[in-house]
């Protein structure tokens, strides 16, 4: 019975793996900016950076995904309506990115803030006076540092994004959670296939884990 299913699954695997990675790509630019903004930014950026991270950690993801792709489709095409030009529909895969990208920026802000806040200052301190180019210095010596501190924190966010990277069925996304449900409703086998869809996602934790590990090993020289 799983085996003329499974086919179908695993590429609603890959679909939420795909969904998973691109969101947190732009989770990261998200954060990284969104963190230098907090440390470095004139105060009415560090004001709304502020806005940002508190407005979003203090809404539950999937409210954040309703509210984001309905109520913002329905926002474009009300102003689309105002130009007199036709209404779109917002592509369900873009549109699960970026909210779910847009979400977890705002928990690794916090990751990146503190990381950057755990390099030593005389480091820095003592690059520039040797002469060294700001953006050399970031790139020799703050980011690296600054990355052995942050690897915890964005392995963390990581399983948890990848976890709520399942929400994007709620706006109609065929992901592997989504499959499994329509195959269990025609079985009547839904443990099954939910079971199944468990295997998938620990398979996937694991192999992350490995590889944050062997991360962990390289910068923590």
């Amino acid at each position: 019975m799983v085996s003329s299913y499974l086919p179908l699954i695993l590429g609603g695997a890959l679909l939420s793996l795909r969904v998973a990675l691109a969101s947190l790509l732009l989770a990261l630019l998200f954060g990284l900016t969104n963190a230098s903004i907090k440390l470095f930014g004139p105060p009415w950026l560090r004001a709304v950076s502020v806005t940002y991270t508190t407005v979003i950690r203090g809404i539950p993801e999937l409210v954040m995904m309703l509210l984001l792709f309905f109520g913002g489709e329905k926002l474009f095409n009300l102003g689309l309506a105002a130009l007199d030009l036709p209404a779109v529909e917002f592509n369900k895969f873009a549109a699960g990115v970026l909210t779910i990208g847009f979400i977890y920026g705002a928990y690794y802000t916090e990751t990146f803030r503190s990381a950057f806040l755990a390099v030593p200052k005389g480091q820095l301190e003592a690059g520039l006076a040797f002469g060294m180019s700001p953006w050399r210095v970031f790139r020799s010596i703050l980011f690296p540092q600054m990355l052995r501190y942050a690897l915890p924190g964005i392995n963390n966010n990581w399983l948890a994004l990848l976890k709520s990277a399942a929400l994007v069925s709620l706006i109609g996304l065929e992901d592997m959670g989504w499959l499994a449900e329509q195959a269990g409703r025609a079985t009547q086998q839904p443990f099954l296939f939910y079971f199944v869809v468990c295997l998938i996602y620990l398979a996937i934790t694991a192999t992350s884990g490995g590889a944050f590990r062997w991360l962990g090993r390289r910068y923590n020289y």
